[in-house]
């Protein structure tokens, strides 16, 4: 093969694979990789570096075939990182609610003791009255009858 036959073959060569490059078909162009990195992050569960990747995608081939598709699945996995932030949100509320409740179990079951020791020193208290009560009244039926004893040595005299 002649120099000038060699140089056009390579010419011919160049254009073809610059061709493929460029063409959206081709499989191994920067758009095609870049998409394909963000959907392997998206399927191991990497929801926020395929989301950022989603979004390079978008900025970078708004015009691309893939686009539509991935701003689907951008959407999709924004909707997914959203719902686990919320999810993360609710689980660190529902521990502090959960601690709050204990808190508040802990302090019903003080007052409860309370209740019960403050209820025996009444139950204490009222029985120790109905006892003075009781002295009391004996103590006055004592009297009275001291009384009547009095006043008949009186009149005996």
């Amino acid at each position: 093969m002649t120099r000038p036959a060699r140089v056009l073959a390579a010419m011919l060569l160049a254009a073809a694979i610059g061709a493929c490059t460029s063409a959206s078909w081709w499989p191994f162009r920067p758009a095609a990789m870049l998409l394909m990195r963000a959907d392997r992050a998206a399927d191991e569960l990497r929801f926020r570096q395929a989301l950022a990747l989603y979004d390079e995608f978008l900025a970078q081939y708004p015009d691309d075939v893939e686009a539509r598709r991935a701003l689907e699945s951008r959407d999709t996995v924004a909707a997914i990182v959203t719902t686990r932030e919320e999810l993360s949100r609710l689980r660190a509320e529902l521990r502090a609610r959960e601690l709050e409740a204990t808190k508040l179990r802990d302090e019903v079951n003080r007052l409860r003791q309370e209740l019960a020791s403050r209820q025996a020193e009444s139950d204490k208290l009222r029985a120790e009255s109905d006892k003075l009560r009781a002295e009391s009244d004996k103590l006055r039926t004592d009297l009275e009858r001291m009384k009547e004893l009095d006043l008949k040595l009186e009149r005996r005299r």
